[in-house]
């Protein structure tokens, strides 16, 4: 295991990292979370925070980053006058929940971490505006390793994150009789391969559903997640931790360094200031491609082919009859609603209607543009109406559901994966500056494959 710590030069050794791409799970989805839906109206009563623990929520999350700024501020000091470089054993570049969860486990194990986060939070950006779905597999039926992966690591999210988990009072997948790529039939029998439990539809269920439209209704076991009450659980733990987070200030490139007696990685950041570290984690998701590598031989491609696409998660207030419900229509140009216990609503998203535009980042392109940038310059026109008028064919109850607010985010995909509908996880490292990697995931709980693979390279084990 490496360590970059001026003082331990007699007890560090090599990374030995491989330059190849590994799929740490196959997420080949049916079509983007964003995509799929399931109804729910109102979360159970104690499942969501209502307006005051809301508030309460916010002055916690200020006085939290307050404490960290302060933490980085006593630290710096630490470090003699002149020398503008700081050493670490991994910087993690991105503070969403890939990069603060696995942050946290290298610091469990001994290491010194730090978080870089050019947000003035944690988790603000895809972390928080996504459907809030906690997979159980039934989303990916076109996809064995991707849905018994979901399967695997549902069980291990619910025990590790129970107090952020929503369970709805009913969760009912519908499939569509025309234009979708799976059956009632085929998706019973898939559902059974990979261990995922189906129930019989009450007479009132299925009703809630068009039978012109709709060939079957099955009632699941899926949950959601409160993404808020996510955040804070992870951000207390790095409170008790005293791992190092700096937020507000952004990486900007990187370059190869000197880590003591071994080579390692330096990081430049916006205010000038420079950190090393034996190794460097970019999880900055959308960002994947803004870290500039110094010196690095084709500036005018990326190191990772994407596409991103600008999307709309529309939150609405269901009528009473939805209420606790989650819906899911599949499997093709459907629609989704699940609940958002963040906002005490519910996601309602579309496969034609969430994504607005689309760009990708190719070989033979110019520099990437940051895609931040791109989304805050969009006019953010609602499409909300249009979700609301297709889905109400399939389930005519929401017709009278109510278009409350909507989150526009950049939803990033591997370029390669576009054919098939994939979802790979990325953990790639660079070619010319070994101890740089790039991790790329869509969904949360595939944290926990990205864990085993970034401890299997640093030679720990999980606990």
């Amino acid at each position: 295991m490496a360590r970059c710590r001026g003082s331990d030069h007699g007890k560090t050794q090599a990374y030995a990292l491989t330059s190849r791409d590994i799929l740490a799970s196959d997420v080949a989805a049916t079509r983007p979370d964003h995509v799929t839906g399931a109804k729910h109206t109102v979360a159970p009563a104690g499942a969501v925070a209502h307006a005051g623990d809301r508030n309460s929520r916010v002055i916690e999350l200020v006085e939290w980053t307050k404490r960290s700024n302060a933490r980085m501020d006593a630290a710096s000091e630490t470090f003699q006058e002149g020398d503008m470089s700081q050493r670490w054993d991994v910087i993690f570049v991105g503070g969403g929940f890939y990069g603060v969860y696995l942050a946290l486990s290298l610091h469990k194990r001994g290491l010194k971490v730090l978080i870089i986060e050019r947000e003035l939070g944690l988790m603000r950006r895809a972390s928080y505006a996504n459907q809030a779905r906690v997979h159980g597999g039934y989303h990916y039926p076109r996809n064995f390793q991707t849905a018994f992966r979901s399967r695997v690591n549902l069980e291990r999210f619910v025990a590790e994150f129970g107090d952020a988990v929503v369970k709805p009072r009913r969760a009912l997948y519908a499939i569509a009789r025309r234009d979708s790529f799976v059956g009632a039939k085929y998706f019973a029998a898939f559902c059974e391969r990979i261990g995922a439990p189906l129930e019989a539809p009450s007479r009132e269920e299925r009703a809630l559903f068009s039978t012109d439209l709709i060939e079957d209704v099955f009632r699941v076991k899926e949950y959601a997640f409160d993404s808020n009450s996510l955040r804070l659980r992870l951000q207390r733990q790095l409170e008790t931790s005293a791992l190092s987070v700096q937020l507000g200030i952004d990486a900007v490139s990187i370059r190869p360094g000197s880590c003591g007696h071994e080579l390692g990685v330096e990081v430049s950041l916006s205010d000038g200031t420079q950190h090393v570290a034996g190794l460097c984690v970019n999880a900055t998701y959308s960002g994947v491609n803004r870290l500039r590598v110094e010196g690095e031989v084709s500036l005018d491609e990326p190191r990772v082919v994407v596409k991103h696409e600008l999307t709309e998660m529309a939150l609405i207030e269901p009528p009473v009859q939805l209420r606790e419900t989650s819906i899911t229509v599949m499997d093709g140009p459907f629609f989704s609603m699940m609940p958002f216990p963040s906002r005490q609503l519910y996601t309602l998203s579309h496969v034609r209607y969430t994504p607005h535009g689309h760009w990708h980042e190719t070989l033979g392109r110019l520099p990437p543009q940051d895609p931040y940038t791109a989304l805050n310059a969009y006019g953010r026109n609602t499409r909300a109406p249009y979700m609301l008028a297709d889905s109400a064919r399939y389930v005519p109850a929401l017709r009278s559901a109510k278009h409350i607010d909507s989150l526009f985010e950049v939803k990033t995909v591997l370029a390669r994966n576009e054919s098939d509908d994939g979802r790979p996880i990325l953990f790639q490292e660079h070619a010319q500056v070994r101890g740089f990697l790039t991790v790329l995931g869509s969904k949360l709980d595939n944290v926990f494959d990205v864990e085993e693979v970034l401890l299997s390279r640093l030679g720990l084990g999980l606990e």
